[in-house]
C-alpha cells in the first residue's frame, strides 16, 4: 500500500536488489485490506461441488442412510438367518406344520419342545406365513428383488433414452422429427397391456434356465424388463433432446465442429458432460418409479413368479388374512414405503445439487 507520507518530488534514493523502488513508499496492508482482496473460493470440481451441496441437504442425507441400512440389511442377513425364502420349517428332520402363520418371534409347540430339550432355534424375526417358512427371509429377497428390478430397469432407460435422445437432439431437422414422432407413437402404447401380451407370449419364445436369476423371477419379470426398454425411455429421451437443443448453438460446440471433431466425439466429450446434472436427477428418479411399477404389477400376479418372493408378492398374498394377521401386510408396505421414500428424497436432493438453476 502506498504511504501517503511520500513526496514524489524528490528522487528516491537508490538501493541495490530493490528494482530502483523506495520502501518507503509502501506500508504493510491492514488485516481488513487483506480480508477485501480474499474473493478467490477454493478450487473445486463439478462433482465435489454437487457433493458438498448435497451434504447440507439434512432430508437427503437421510434418505441416503436409510437406503444403506437397507442394503447393509440385506446384504448381511442371508448369511446370519439360517432359513432360506422357500424352505419349509421343519424340526428334527420333521416337517413342522404347526408353524404357521406364527407372531413376530413366536415359536411352534414343535420348536418350543426342541428347545426345552437344549436344542438351539433362530427366532422368526417377522413370524411365518401361510406356507411354514420364514416370513423375514422372504422380506429380505423380496427387497433385494424390487431393488435389483428398480436399478437394472433405470440403467435400461438411461442407456436407450440417453442414445436416442442425443441423436434426435444433435442430428435436428428432419431425423429429428421423424424420430420424435416414434416417440409420440410409442407414448400412446398401454405398458400394462404390452405387460400381460408379453407374459403370455415369452414363455413359448424364450426358454431361460429355471436356475437362473430370470429363470427363478419367472417370464413375467423379463417381460417387464422388455417393457422398460420399450416404452420407459421416452421420458428420459425427450429431456436429452431438450437439454442437447439448447447446448448445441452454444459457441464452444461451433469451435468443435470448426476443428474438424465428429459429431460422435462431440456428444461425448462437449454435449454429455453439460447435461450430466439432468442425467444424474432423472435416472435416480426412475429408480423408485420403476420399484412401483414391479410391486403393483406383482401385487396383481404379473411379476414374480413363486416361490421368489417380492414386495409386491408378499403384500398381495398378504390381503387375504388382513385382519386376523395384519403384520404380513405391513412389513412389506413399510419396506416398499421406506425405499420410494427414500430414493425420492435422493432424487430431489440431486436435483437441488447439480442443477444450476435451483442453486440457493
Amino acid at each position: 500500500m502506498e504511504n501517503k507520507s511520500y513526496d514524489p518530488n524528490t528522487n528516491p534514493v537508490k538501493k541495490p536488489l530493490s528494482l530502483q523502488l523506495d520502501p518507503s513508499m509502501f506500508e504493510p496492508a491492514t488485516p481488513e485490506e487483506k480480508k477485501q482482496q480474499d474473493v478467490m473460493s477454493e478450487s473445486t470440481t463439478f462433482l465435489k461441488d454437487g457433493l458438498r451441496r448435497l451434504r447440507k441437504n439434512k432430508l437427503s442425507m437421510f434418505g441416503i442412510i436409510v437406503l444403506l441400512l437397507i442394503l447393509l440389511t440385506i446384504t448381511i442377513a442371508p448369511s446370519i438367518v439360517p432359513y432360506g425364502y422357500e424352505e419349509i420349517l421343519s424340526v428334527e428332520g420333521k416337517r413342522d406344520k404347526g408353524a404357521k402363520n406364527l407372531k413376530p418371534f413366536e415359536f411352534s409347540k414343535n420348536e418350543q419342545r426342541f428347545i426345552q430339550k437344549g436344542g438351539e432355534r433362530f427366532p422368526h424375526i417377522f413370524g411365518t406365513d401361510e406356507q411354514c417358512r420364514d416370513y423375514f427371509i422372504r422380506v429380505i429377497y423380496g427387497t433385494r428383488v424390487s431393488l435389483l428390478v428398480g436399478f437394472f430397469a433405470s440403467i435400461i432407460v438411461l442407456i436407450i433414452g440417453l442414445i436416442y435422445g442425443s441423436i434426435s437432439g444433435y442430428a435436428g431437422g428432419r431425423t429429428d422429427m421423424i424420430m420424435m414422432r416414434i416417440v409420440d407413437i410409442i407414448y400412446s402404447l398401454p405398458d400394462m397391456l404390452m405387460v400381460i401380451l408379453l407374459s403370455v407370449v415369452l414363455p413359448e419364445l424364450i426358454q431361460v434356465p429355471k436356475k437362473s436369476f430370470l429363470g427363478r423371477m419367472g417370464p413375467n419379470m423379463i417381460s417387464l424388463f422388455i417393457v422398460f426398454g420399450l416404452l420407459y425411455w421416452v421420458g428420459m429421451a425427450r429431456l436429452i433432446r431438450g437439454q442437447i437443443l439448447s447446448i448445441k448453438e452454444n459457441d464452444y460446440i461451433l469451435a468443435a465442429k470448426a476443428t474438424g471433431a465428429s459429431p460422435g466425439r462431440i456428444i461425448r466429450r462437449h454435449i454429455i458432460p453439460n447435461c450430466l446434472s439432468v442425467i444424474i436427477v432423472s435416472t435416480a428418479l426412475q429408480i423408485p418409479s420403476a420399484i412401483f411399477t414391479e410391486s403393483y404389477l406383482s401385487f396383481i400376479g404379473l411379476g414374480v413368479q413363486a416361490p421368489m418372493p417380492s414386495l409386491g408378492s408378499l403384500a398381495n398374498a398378504a390381503r387375504g388374512g388382513l385382519q386376523t394377521y395384519p403384520f404380513k401386510l405391513v412389513f412389506p408396505a413399510v419396506m416398499i414405503c421406506l425405499i420410494v421414500l427414500s430414493l425420492n428424497l435422493l432424487g430431489d436432493g440431486l436435483r437441488d445439487a447439480f442443477d444450476p438453476k435451483l442453486r440457493r
